[in-house]
């Protein structure tokens, strides 16, 4: 008698040859470090026990410029208390101007396609002539230089030249209004402002002369303007073109050492309630941070060409730039992600430059999979390494999609983290195979835990995501007044002396992670914890629906979960669909109580649907910071909801 034995079929989507195994950066670290890389938990456990062992051979590997001094790590009486590097001497620009001058370091494209590229010499003098223009401003170590930036080659020269100088840069999208800028580089008041005067977006052009003067009325201190494009006098403040400024015979940059923790960038959270919180990050932390994200969890490697599609006010800007300390090329590219002739002109760009890791949102992938965008029959996307997403979870089923429609051979990462930390606490890794729906693992060096309400660490369960030991990428603090109470307050009050970032999250028992959403936009029905992502991940692949924000109201000592959809009519038969579909893919307990249309759901500048903002402006109360929106205007849907027919 035979015996018929049926193989099961893998559980994994995507599994890394033994070649790309040997042949990546983590492997190679491991190697460098004296330690085993599989398995991977325990490389993981040692990168979090021995902090000062593991960011020193970060360091080294990564060959940062600079002087390292003897000690790493210096525990304080809490984690915001410790020390990092104090006696390193190094300098940010320094150590992303690097590697062989005739090689290309970045591209810049728009809407109507590639425009230029640039060499490192091109970049370096370009970088020189900036900053010699800057010092005759008076810029110098610890002031403070803003921009209201489009992503192009200019402002990248303008970041780098600041810091260069041992001076702090922060800037704005010029997509922002008046006040959403004040709000942000007002608090800080810096001393010279770059600023484009038009940009374009879906091929549209945005004159914003008059913004910028309106703008500059508002920063205290403010003692130069420096425009692209055009010149623009105002009354009492040097004005001069990007020309002008450039216009020295300075052929090559200095730099000025500065310490581990000098301030590098100060960034924004958008949040709804009060001015955005001004976060500070430090020249080290930021530097090491993203050289081993990059390196060893997105294994870019040498004359790769790194992608993210952002704007100059999100996080994943100054992430991007730093590719340049890896030896990569970047892409900078500005304007609308899809043009109204074609869905795919980012594919286009990556085919035309060889992009190897191309980074994106779920948002925008769900749009050419509603789309029925086919990849594989179109695109060579010979070169393409890498698919990287983030600002919101990926959905289970696009994972699917991706590998059935745009490369089989593709190292997928969901990554999360935040503005907060500059970087990821859970990632990808090109040695970990891939479930659909799932983050491959934690972070190195990042003692990630997902705990309960107990704080009892667990598997399997929704918790908070935390992380309980000390990272280099740490904020220094928040900027201005009371800004160290309100830093420990926003992510050490839960727990004293554990990271707590607001994430809703579950660790596997294989170690990998599921990301919820926001801990403080969760659901909780009848008492039971639910996450917003799981609700978008079924709504957002219903083809009527164009886009949708999920919240809880209160009723009767419980919460109703309430859907607002954005679709050309909501019929009975769709909201029995949506429910129908919800149900059968989350559960019985995720179904929404009721389901509004809407005009338009409220986004951040960055594109992320502010769920507490449609709740705020439901429940009939005054949101706070509506200049964080892209569209304000959305919101008087909701004021009126209670008014508006539901299903």
């Amino acid at each position: 008698m035979t015996t018929s034995i049926t193989a099961q079929r893998s559980p994994y989507l995507w599994e890394p040859s033994s070649e790309r195994i040997e042949q990546s950066h983590i492997k190679a670290f491991a190697e460098f470090t004296g330690q085993p890389l599989f398995p991977y938990e325990r490389f993981h456990r040692w990168s979090v026990s021995h902090l000062s062992e593991f960011w020193s051979a970060v360091w080294d590997y990564a060959g940062i410029i600079g002087e390292k001094g003897d000690r790493v790590f210096i525990p304080g009486p809490s984690m915001p208390d410790s020390t990092w590097f104090p006696e390193a001497r190094l300098n940010f620009a320094e150590n992303l101007l690097r590697g062989s001058l005739d090689r290309t370091v970045a591209y810049e494209a728009n809407e109507t396609g590639v425009q230029r590229s640039i060499t490192l010499e091109e970049l370096r003098q370009s970088v020189a002539k900036a900053q010699e223009g800057l010092k005759q401003l008076g810029v110098q170590k610890g002031d403070c230089v803003a921009g209201v930036t489009t992503n192009n080659i200019q402002g990248l020269v303008a970041l780098l030249a600041t810091t260069s100088l041992g001076a702090t840069w922060t800037s704005c999208s010029p997509d922002f209004g008046t006040k959403g800028i004040v709000d942000r580089i007002g608090q800080v008041k810096p001393k010279v402002l770059f600023a484009t005067t038009s940009y374009q977006y879906k091929q549209k052009p945005f004159d914003i002369v008059d913004k910028i003067k309106q703008t500059t009325e508002h920063l205290e201190g403010l003692s130069a303007l420096v425009t692209f494009g055009g010149e623009t006098s105002i009354e009492g403040l040097q004005s001069l073109s990007w020309d002008e400024l450039c216009n020295n015979e300075a052929s090559e940059p200095t730099f000025e050492p500065v310490p581990f923790d000098h301030p590098l960038y100060i960034l924004y959270t958008s949040g709804t309630t009060g001015l955005p919180k001004a976060i500070v990050h430090s020249v080290g932390g930021t530097l090491l941070q993203h050289v081993k994200e990059h390196q060893l969890h997105c294994d870019v490697q040498q004359n790769d060409v790194l992608f993210w599609y952002t704007n100059t006010a999100w996080m994943m800007y100054p992430w991007l730039v730093s590719g340049l300390a890896s030896e990569a090329a970047i892409l900078l590219y500005d304007g609308s992600p899809v043009r109204q002739d074609s869905l795919t002109h980012l594919w286009d760009i990556a085919d035309e430059v060889g992009i190897t890791h191309f980074g994106t949102s779920p948002k925008y992938l769900d749009t050419l999979m509603k789309a029925g965008v086919d990849l594989k029959s179109s695109h060579s996307l010979d070169t393409l390494k890498s698919l990287l997403s983030c600002g919101a979870p990926l959905a289970p089923e696009q994972y699917n999609w991706i590998y059935q429609t745009i490369k089989q051979d593709l190292f997928l990462a969901s990554i999360s983290g935040g503005t907060e930390i500059i970087g990821c606490f859970v990632m990808g890794s090109p040695v970990h195979p891939l479930k659909r729906g799932e983050i491959a693992c934690k972070a190195l060096g990042m003692a990630v835990d997902v705990l309960d309400e107990r704080g009892a660490s667990v598997y399997e369960e929704k918790g908070d995501l935390v992380c309980t030991q000390p990272f280099p990428s740490m904020p220094l603090t928040f900027f201005g007044e009371g800004g160290e109470e309100r830093y420990r307050k926003s992510y050490f009050s839960k727990r004293p002396g554990i990271w707590t970032h607001g994430d809703l999250a579950e660790q596997t028992i294989d170690q990998s992670f599921i990301i919820y959403g926001r801990a403080d936009t969760t659901l909780n029905p009848g008492g039971v914890r639910i996450g917003t992502a799981e609700i978008y991940g079924v709504v957002d692949h219903i083809k009527e629906i164009n886009d949708s924000v999920v919240f809880g109201l209160p009723k009767d000592n419980d919460e109703e979960i309430i859907l607002c959809v954005v679709t050309e009519k909501l019929t009975e038969d769709l909201a029995k669909e949506i429910r129908r579909q919800i149900r059968a893919k989350a559960s019985p307990r995720h179904v929404p109580k009721r389901i509004y249309q809407v005009e338009e759901i409220p986004h951040t500048i960055n594109g992320k649907r502010v769920e507490g903002a449609a709740k705020t402006a439901a429940l009939g109360d005054a949101v706070k910071n509506e200049a964080s929106l892209r569209n304000p205007s959305s919101l008087q849907s909701f004021r009126h909801l209670s008014e508006r027919k539901f299903a």
